[in-house]
C-alpha cells in the first residue's frame, strides 16, 4: 500500500531550477527539508498557538496534537496533498459562548468532538455522491453568510475582555500586526501574526518596566494592579514533561452551537484542496472528500483527549507558494517538530502567558479576519445580494449571530447567536427559495470556492 512516504530527490536536491517545482512526492536534500519543516511550524504559530488559548485549552497539546493531525492527513490522502492541520480558529467564538453558558474545557471539547464526527461523515458522503451535495445543501450564499457570522459574533470576545485588559498595548500590537500583514513580503507577511505576538511580548514588558504595575481587569474580570507580562509560570515548568489531557463531555446545548462551524471547515478544506491543486498542476478533485474526512478523523482524535479541532491552514499555502516546495516529506517535518513542542510544558507557559493586550491587538484583526472570509466566499461565487432570495435569509441570520439573538424554548433550553444565526441562513433559504418565483431562481448554480470541478470525476482515481 503506498501511504506518501517515498520521496524522489528533486535534482541536486539543494535548489530548484528556475520555474521549477518541487512536487508532493519529491524533496529536497534531508537538512533543507527539515528547515523547511520549521519554517512551516512558524507560519502556522500564531493563529495555531492563539487559538487554544483563546480557546481556554491546554497550548501544548494543542501543538501535539496538531502534529499528530498534520501525520493522519498526509497518510489519508497517501501524500498527494500537502497541508499541515492547526488549530481552528473558526471554534474560539463557539468555546467563548459554552463558557459563557457555565461549560468547561470538557464541555467544549465533547462539543468539538461532535463536529469532527459529521465533518468526518460529511467527508465520506463527498466520496461517495461528488461536492454536489455540498452546493446543494449549503451554495455560496449560505456558506459566506455563516462564515461571516462565525467570525464577527467574537467582537464582543474582544471589546469586553482582551482590550480592557491594556488598551494601549492592544493599539500598539493591532497597528504593528496591520502593517506587518500589509507591508512585509514573502515569507515575513505569512508570520506577521507571529511577528504581532513577539512584538506583543516586547511592547508588554518595556511598559512594565517604564511604568509598573497596570490597573485593569485580569483574567478573572476583576480590576487588580498586574504586570503586563507575568513569565513566572515559566521558571516552574518543566523543559520535558507531558502535556494536560481530559475526557470530553456531552451536553446538546453546545453541541447545537459548535455544529455550525462544520460549514466553515467544509469551505476551509474545499478551497485548500483547490489551492494546491492549481499550484501543483495535479487534479486533486477526487481527494476533496478523502481531505474532508481526515480533517474530521484529526479533530475526533484531539478533541477525544482534549485538545482544540484541527483544519488546513492558508498561512502554510502561503509558504509553499513563496518557496514553491510542494514536498509533503516537509510537512512530515514540521509535525515532528510539533510533537517536540508539545513535549515540553516551559514552551506552553510562554504561550499561556501571552498579556490580554496583545490578544486584544491581535484579536482585532484575526477576528474581523475570519468575519471577511465570508464575503470573499460570496465575491469569488458572484453571490447577488441585490436578489431578495439571498438578501432577506443572509441579513436576518447574520444580525442574529453578530447579535447574539436568543429564542428561548424552556427554562432549560435556548438556541442564540451562532446556533440560531445558522439555522435562520440554511432553513430561511431554502425555504424561500421553494415559495420564490422563477424570476428570483434564474441564477445559474455556482459550486463553492475552490470546487469548481469537483463534479466531475477524474480519470484514473476510482
Amino acid at each position: 500500500m503506498d501511504l506518501g512516504v517515498r520521496w524522489k530527490l528533486h535534482g541536486d536536491g539543494r535548489t530548484p531550477a528556475p520555474g521549477a517545482v518541487v512536487r508532493p512526492d519529491e524533496r529536497l536534500s534531508w537538512p533543507r527539508t527539515i528547515g523547511l519543516g520549521a519554517q512551516h511550524v512558524v507560519a502556522m504559530f500564531g493563529a495555531s498557538f492563539v487559538a487554544p488559548v483563546l480557546m481556554g485549552l491546554d497550548p501544548n497539546l494543542a501543538i501535539m496534537m496538531s502534529g499528530v493531525a498534520t501525520v493522519i492527513f498526509l497518510l489519508a490522502t497517501r501524500g498527494r496533498v500537502p497541508s499541515y492541520l492547526g488549530c481552528s480558529l473558526s471554534f474560539v467564538g463557539v468555546a467563548a459562548v459554552i463558557r459563557a453558558q457555565g461549560g468547561t474545557s470538557a464541555t467544549v471539547t465533547g462539543a468539538v468532538f461532535v463536529v469532527g464526527v459529521v465533518l468526518f461523515l460529511v467527508g465520506l458522503a463527498v466520496q461517495k455522491f461528488g461536492a454536489r451535495i455540498i452546493h446543494a445543501a449549503m451554495p455560496p450564499v449560505v456558506t459566506g453568510a455563516v462564515v461571516m457570522l462565525i467570525g464577527f459574533n467574537l467582537a464582543p470576545v474582544t471589546a469586553s475582555t482582551y482590550w480592557p485588559t491594556d488598551q494601549w498595548t492592544a493599539l500598539l500590537v493591532m497597528l504593528f500586526t496591520g502593517l506587518a500583514v500589509v507591508c512585509l513580503r514573502g515569507f515575513w507577511s505569512r508570520i506577521a501574526i507571529f511577528l504581532g505576538l513577539v512584538f506583543g511580548y516586547g511592547i508588554s514588558w518595556v511598559l512594565d518596566r517604564v511604568f509598573g504595575q497596570i490597573h485593569s481587569p485580569n483574567s478573572g474580570g476583576k480590576a487588580v494592579d498586574h504586570w503586563r507580562l507575568d513569565l513566572s509560570s515559566v521558571g516552574h515548568a518543566d523543559w520535558i514533561g507531558l502535556p494536560t489531557f481530559h475526557a470530553p463531555s456531552f451536553q446538546w446545548s453546545a453541541i447545537l452551537v459548535a455544529l455550525p462551524v462544520v460549514i466553515a471547515l467544509i469551505a476551509e478544506n474545499a478551497g485548500h484542496v483547490k489551492a494546491v491543486g492549481e499550484m501543483t498542476g495535479d487534479n486533486l478533485d477526487g481527494k476533496l472528500g478523502t481531505a474532508i474526512s481526515a480533517d474530521g478523523a484529526a479533530s475526533m482524535l484531539s478533541t477525544a483527549v482534549g485538545g482544540p479541532p484541527n483544519t488546513t491552514y492558508s498561512e502554510n499555502i502561503g509558504v509553499m507558494a513563496a518557496t514553491r516546495v510542494y514536498s509533503t516529506a516537509a510537512y512530515w517535518a514540521a509535525a515532528g517538530f510539533a510533537l517536540l513542542f508539545g513535549l515540553c510544558p516551559k514552551f506552553g507557559a510562554i504561550v499561556a502567558a501571552i498579556p490580554g493586550g496583545v490578544l486584544g491587538g491581535i484579536t482585532v484583526i484575526l477576528y474581523g479576519m475570519i468575519g471577511l472570509l465570508g464575503a470573499q466566499i460570496w465575491i469569488n461565487a458572484g453571490v447577488d445580494l441585490r436578489n431578495p432570495l439571498n438578501l432577506v435569509p443572509t441579513a436576518a441570520g447574520i444580525i442574529i449571530g453578530i447579535g447574539d439573538v436568543s429564542l428561548k424554548f424552556t427554562d432549560t433550553f435556548s438556541l442564540s447567536g451562532i446556533a440560531l444565526g445558522t439555522i435562520v441562513v440554511i432553513t430561511g433559504y431554502h425555504a424561500l427559495r421553494a415559495m420564490a418565483p422563477a424570476h428570483l431562481k434564474t441564477q445559474a448554480p455556482l459550486l463553492d470556492e475552490g470546487t469548481s470541478s469537483y463534479d466531475e470525476e477524474p480519470a484514473g482515481d476510482k
